[in-house]
């Protein structure tokens, strides 16, 4: 059956043809997101949800979505979704951060040139048939210091057009690098030397706990005397009611705001006051951008549903469409060595050690440590997923550790996961064939190859002779078909194991009888979701 999608805003309607002509079933109702009650009643249809910032995706209405695996939303800002919520319900939160680039920093300058020259006021003046040449005196923004703080995607776009402008770029940014910012051609700096320095300052970060309120009170009264304060962003990102008095003592020559720390904002300390600036949030509303982010969301949703590729997830690691072809093995192998431990596992896990070997640890290691993780959580929790499931591992306090080193053995790469309890440590390796199958190669420290199937069956015993025929005639006597038989042991006459890959579920009786014939420690039957 195929994909299903509303879309509960308003997206272009090439963005519906895009979902239509990838084969997924798409119902179009653009007014919705603004009715909490029908949405919920209908969207537990639904696989996947595009919105824009009218539906509120909040734990109420993921209470109703039973079947939907993912959220799109077309643009940057995801203050609209409960991420923790569609987390823990194992729901894929996404968004286009690349589709309003430009038309964002292009605000941002634009901006800045109408606070420069005082535009808006400007115009008003003359529409009311004054002609006050005079009174709007400007400042030129060529030969200025432009302070940026956050140089990511938006922010570097605002550096490079400044520095068009004969700007002098210092940027302020923690993940900035001495190369990147050479390659910008920008002078890196600390916030407070960007605060002394900048007769234009431009925001281009997130609203997260250690952005909000940047320029606070105490950092807006480091400034230069006659800056100017553009934010593009995010509201909260600027102590408002400082700025205000700044901006009436004189100390700051003016603002221009497209964000506020409460929106919609029909009312903000900012507003009338001299040479301040204020559009309602329109730094991505453009023709051009509008249409860019809904057939992104579009196709990265159509392509997590349909090929398991995730693009620009907010709360899963990003997989490409190319990296699910080369990774779906190993994660595939990575969520059987997870599920082998969490169904051999009884009792609380306190740790989780992940070993990646040669190739292995070349990969995307995020997705295999999630797909890892929820192996090990489904036993106890069968609608954990990989979203779900490092949330919930961390609520439980597990400490997950990941290791990765050059080939080491005979395999090209392994995975190897280690598990503490209270009681003991488990561990199981394996690794994927040429034929694109995973293989147990390891548990306990004792090598086997064994072929990963549906149903089977693993033991423990002393290396005595008669193990085989035992396992072999209990299964014949009870029906059932061994498809594949794999043994290991530590030394003669010492510890070794046995799985048995067999054809259907073994009855309870037949694991009985093993049990019966006191030739073993442990019995287990254990379930693979195998492709």
């Amino acid at each position: 059956m195929a994909p299903k999608v509303l879309i509960s805003d308003k997206l272009s309607d090439a963005a519906v043809q895009i979902f239509r002509d990838r084969g997924i079933d798409v119902d179009f109702m653009p007014e919705l997101g603004k009715d909490k009650d029908k949405l919920a009643e209908i969207i537990g249809q639904y696989d996947g949800l595009a919105i824009r910032s009218a539906t509120k995706v909040t734990p109420s209405l993921l209470e109703h979505a039973d079947k939907l695996k993912v959220v799109g939303r077309a643009g940057i800002g995801t203050d609209n979704v409960d991420k923790e919520a569609a987390s823990k319900k194992g729901v894929i939160v996404m968004n286009t951060p690349f589709g309003n680039m430009i038309t964002t920093a292009e605000h941002a300058i634009a901006m800045m040139f109408a606070v420069a020259r005082q535009i808006p006021e400007a115009s008003a003046s003359t529409h009311a048939g004054k002609w006050e040449k005079s009174k709007f005196m400007g400042v030129e923004l060529t030969g200025k210091t432009l302070g940026v703080i956050g140089a990511g995607n938006i922010g570097g776009i605002v550096c490079d057009r400044a520095r068009g402008l004969k700007m002098k770029v210092v940027a302020y940014d923690p993940f900035l690098s001495d190369e990147k910012a050479e390659r910008m051609q920008v002078e890196k700096v600390d916030l407070d030397t960007l605060l002394k320095r900048a007769d234009f300052i431009t925001l281009h970060v997130p609203l997260t706990d250690q952005t909000r309120n940047i320029l606070s009170k105490e950092n807006l009264a480091k400034t230069k005397k006659g800056v100017r304060i553009i934010n593009c962003a995010r509201g909260g990102l600027v102590d408002e009611e400082a700025l205000a008095e700044l901006l009436k003592s004189g100390h700051v020559a003016g603002a221009a705001f497209d964000v506020f720390a409460e929106e919609p904002a029909k009312e903000n300390v900012l507003f009338n006051l001299p040479n301040v600036v204020c559009t309602p949030h329109l730094g991505a509303s453009t023709t051009e951008a509008q249409e860019n982010v809904a057939l992104q969301v579009a196709e990265q949703m159509a392509d997590y549903l349909l090929t398991g590729a995730v693009q620009n997830a907010l709360n899963m690691p990003s997989v490409t469409a190319e990296e699910a072809k080369v990774m779906g093995p190993w994660i595939d192998l990575a969520g059987h060595l997870g599920n082998f431990i969490g169904q051999m596992t009884d009792e609380p896990i306190k740790a989780i050690n992940i070993l990646y070997d040669g190739y292995a640890a070349e990969m995307n290691l995020e997705a295999l440590n999630c797909s890892l993780i929820a192996g090990i959580m489904t036993s106890v929790n069968p609608d954990v997923n990989m979203v779900s499931a490092p949330l919930i591992a961390k609520e439980r306090g597990i400490q997950i550790a990941t290791t990765n080193q050059a080939q080491s053995g005979i395999f090209e790469g392994y995975i190897k996961v280690t598990v503490t309890t209270e009681k003991r440590e488990r561990s199981i390796a394996g690794t994927v064939f040429s034929d694109g199958k995973p293989r147990f190669i390891q548990i306990k420290g004792i090598n086997i190859d064994a072929e990963v199937g549906r149903h089977m069956i693993y033991t423990t015993n002393e290396d005595v002779p008669g193990i085989i025929g035992a396992l072999g005639q209990t299964m014949g006597t009870h029906g059932v078909n061994i498809a594949n038989f794999t043994l290991g042991r530590r030394s003669a006459k010492a510890e070794a194991i046995a799985l048995l890959y067999i054809d259907e579920a073994a009855p309870a009786d037949a694991v009985e009888a093993l049990k019966a014939t006191g030739l073993f420690q442990q019995v287990k039957t254990l379930e693979f979701d195998v492709r």
